[in-house]
C-alpha cells in the first residue's frame, strides 16, 4: 500500500537518508492515511540522534531534546523529528524517567500506545507494521501494543485515549485492552485535569458522544473524572413526560445536539441536578423543582475542576440555568429580559438544547413553546426593540440634571424606566422618559 507523503515531509526524510539515516512518517498520520482521513500533522521518526538532526537542517528548535525530539522548520512550517528510542520507567504515569536512543524502528514502535498508532512508513521501505496495526485498522479494533497494563501504567491518559479513538472511529476496544482499563482506572487520578479535559472534549465532539460517556462509565474512569454523573444512572423519573431514567435521557439529549462544545457540555449537565432535587407528589408523580439551578452549580464546579476557561463555564451555566424556559408563559417584558440574561449570541444554542431535550422526552414531541419563543424573540431583534439599559434614550447624566442623586438612585430610576419601555417600546423617547422620570421622583421621593 502506498501513502502520499507531503513534499516537505519527504524532503526531511530524503535529507536524513542522504546523510545515512533511516527515517519514517509514524503514528497518527500513517493511521489516518489508511483511513482516508487528512492527517492533522506529520510526525517523523529516525535513527539519527538529535545532534545529527541539528547538523543536517539549518533551522531547528530543540522542543523536546531530552526525549529526542527536534522541530525542523521548512518554509516557516514546523515538523517534529524524533529519534528512535526505548523508554525507561514511568514513575509519574506520564513521562519516562529516562530514554535510551536506538537504531531499531521496531524498538521505537513497541513503546507506542495502540497497534493502529504503531505503524511507520516511507516511500523506500513501505510499511513497517510489527504489531499488525493495519489488520486491527481493517477490523476496526483498538488494541494496546504488547501488554496493556504496562502501556496504561506508562501513561494513564491512554485509557481515555482508547475510549476517544473508539468513539471517534467507531471502533471496538479489544476485550483484553478494555479489561486493563477497568483494572487500572484509578491511575487516571495521576493525570492532570488539563490533559483529561482535552481528551474528554474530543469524546464529546464525536458523532455519537454517548458511546464515549458510556465507555467511560463502564470502564470505571467516570467515577474519577465526573462522579457527579453517576447518580443519574438508573434514576427513575416517575413522570409521564419521561419514559427514560435521567442518565438515558441525558445520553439521548447529548446525541441529539450538534457538535458544539458548549452545547454538548450543557446537554451532558442539564439534568445533573435532578437526583438531588427529586420529590414525589400525592399522585406518585416525580418532580424536580429547581433542578436547573442545582445543575448550574454542579456544572460550574465540574468545569472549574477540569480547568475549563471562564467563557465556557459562563456559557454552559447560562444554558443550563435557562433550559426550562420553554415552559414559561413570559409576557413581552419577560422575553426581553430573557434575551439580556441569556445574551443574543447564546439564544440559538439555547434553542438547540431545548429541542434536543424534547427529543429525549416521551413522545409526542411538543416544540410549540420553543417555536413561540423563537418567533417572539426574532420579532424583537428584527425590530431593534429596546431590551436593556443601554438601549434607553435617556442616561444617568440626564437624570442627574433632573435632580436624581448620583449613585444608586440613578440606577433605581433607570431600571424603572426600563420596565416601562420593556412593556411598550413606543415609550422609548427622551421627553416621554423624562416625564416618566419626574413622576417617579415625585412619587417615590428619590
Amino acid at each position: 500500500m502506498e501513502i502520499k507523503i507531503p513534499q516537505k515531509v519527504n524532503y526531511i526524510i530524503d535529507e536524513l537518508k542522504t546523510s545515512g539515516f533511516q527515517a519514517y512518517t509514524v503514528g497518527g498520520c500513517v493511521r489516518d492515511c489508511f483511513l482516508d482521513r487528512m492527517p492533522n500533522d506529520w510526525d517523523i521518526t529516525t535513527e539519527a540522534l538529535p545532534e545529527d538532526i541539528i547538523k543536517i537542517f539549518p533551522h531547528t528548535i530543540p522542543t523536546g531534546i531530552k526525549h529526542g525530539t527536534i522541530s525542523v522548520m521548512i518554509d516557516n512550517e514546523l515538523f517534529e523529528v524524533t529519534t528512535y528510542r526505548i523508554d525507561g520507567e514511568y514513575s509519574d504515569n506520564r513521562h519516562p524517567d529516562s530514554v535510551v536512543f536506538t537504531d531499531n524502528i521496531v524498538d521505537d514502535l513497541s513503546r507506542r500506545d495502540f497497534t493502529i498508532n504503531a505503524m511507520a512508513y516511507n516511500e523506500s521501505n513501505g510499511l513497517v507494521d510489527p504489531f499488525n496495526g493495519l489488520n486491527d485498522l481493517n477490523n476496526k479494533l483498538i488494541m494496546a501494543v504488547g501488554n496493556a497494563d504496562n502501556r496504561f501504567n506508562e501513561d494513564a491518559l491512554r485509557m481515555i485515549r482508547a475510549i476517544r479513538f473508539s468513539c471517534q472511529l467507531d471502533f471496538r476496544i479489544h476485550d483484553d485492552t478494555f479489561l486493563a482499563i477497568q483494572n487500572n482506572c484509578g491511575l487516571i487520578q495521576n493525570v492532570s485535569a488539563e490533559r483529561i479535559r482535552e481528551e474528554f472534549c474530543k469524546i464529546l465532539l464525536c458523532k455519537v458522544p454517548s458511546k464515549g460517556i458510556e465507555n467511560l462509565r463502564i470502564s470505571g474512569l467516570l467515577q474519577y473524572i465526573i462522579p457527579e454523573i453517576l447518580p443519574m444512572v438508573g434514576f427513575n423519573q416517575k413522570n409521564p413526560h419521561h419514559t427514560m431514567d435521567v442518565y438515558t435521557h441525558t445520553m439521548t439529549v447529548l446525541d441529539n445536539t450538534e457538535a458544539d462544545l458548549s452545547l454538548r457540555l450543557s446537554a451532558l449537565f442539564h439534568d445533573i441536578g435532578k437526583p438531588s432535587t427529586f420529590s414525589i407528589d400525592k399522585k406518585n408523580i416525580g418532580h424536580f423543582y429547581g433542578h436547573e439551578y442545582k445543575g448550574m452549580d454542579l456544572a460550574e464546579k465540574i468545569l472549574k475542576r477540569l480547568k475549563f476557561d471562564n467563557n465556557t463555564i459562563k456559557k454552559v451555566s447560562i444554558l443550563i440555568h435557562y433550559h426550562m424556559t420553554r415552559y414559561n408563559k413570559f409576557k413581552m417584558s419577560g422575553i426581553k429580559k430573557l434575551i439580556t440574561k441569556v445574551e443574543k449570541e447564546n439564544l440559538d444554542v439555547l434553542f438547540s438544547l431545548q429541542v434536543a431535550d424534547v427529543k429525549g422526552s416521551a413522545p409526542p414531541y411538543d416544540f410549540s413553546g420553543i417555536n413561540d419563543m423563537k418567533t417572539k424573540i426574532n420579532k424583537i431583534l428584527e425590530e431593534h426593540q429596546p431590551i436593556c439599559l443601554k438601549d434607553l434614550n435617556i442616561n444617568g447624566n440626564d437624570l442627574i440634571k433632573l435632580g436624581v442623586k448620583p449613585g444608586k438612585d440613578v440606577g433605581i430610576v433607570l431600571n424603572k424606566l426600563l420596565d416601562l419601555v420593556l412593556e411598550d417600546s413606543k415609550l422609548n423617547e427622551f421627553h416621554t422618559l423624562k416625564d416618566a422620570a419626574l413622576k417617579i421622583l415625585n412619587k417615590d421621593s428619590i
